[in-house]
């Protein structure tokens, strides 16, 4: 397993357990009050800010433990992430306009917020699975 192989393993892990850890904590406060009203702000910030901090521990620690293996990128990890990523926009490019559609209708503040944040942990979810297909699959016949 190449270097930004494992690299795309740390975020897609990261991603998924920030957005599962966010949800679980959002979920658990509209026991009380109504899923709308719910105080999100503290817990999207602290998830996004949480995810961003341990991806990069995450990716230090995976060079660490690899140093041997060497961290050079060549053409196919470049193309493969180029893919991953013009992949997981659509998901970026949905959310956004979602939001404007939840803004025109004048919609809660907490859905427009959620809705962009759902679009980009989907973006980073699908980028990832697209790049980690790429590198188990023979990407030069693609």
């Amino acid at each position: 397993m190449s270097y930004e192989e494992r690299n795309v393993w740390v975020s897609l892990v990261v991603s998924v357990l920030a957005y599962a850890t966010y949800v679980v904590i959002v979920l658990s406060r509209a026991r009380e009050v109504p899923l709308s009203q719910v105080a999100y702000v503290g817990p999207l910030l602290w998830s996004i800010g949480g995810a961003i901090v341990v991806t990069i521990v995450g990716s230090i620690a995976v060079s660490l433990a690899n140093r041997r293996d060497g961290h050079r990128k060549d053409q196919r990890d470049k193309e493969i992430n180029r893919l991953g990523e013009y992949n997981g926009q659509a998901f970026v490019v949905m959310g956004g306009i979602a939001a404007l559609v939840l803004a025109l209708v004048e919609a809660d503040w907490f859905w427009i917020a959620n809705v962009i944040y759902l679009g980009f942990v989907l973006s980073a979810v699908l980028g990832s699975l697209t790049k980690l297909a790429a590198y188990r699959q023979d990407f030069s016949t693609w």
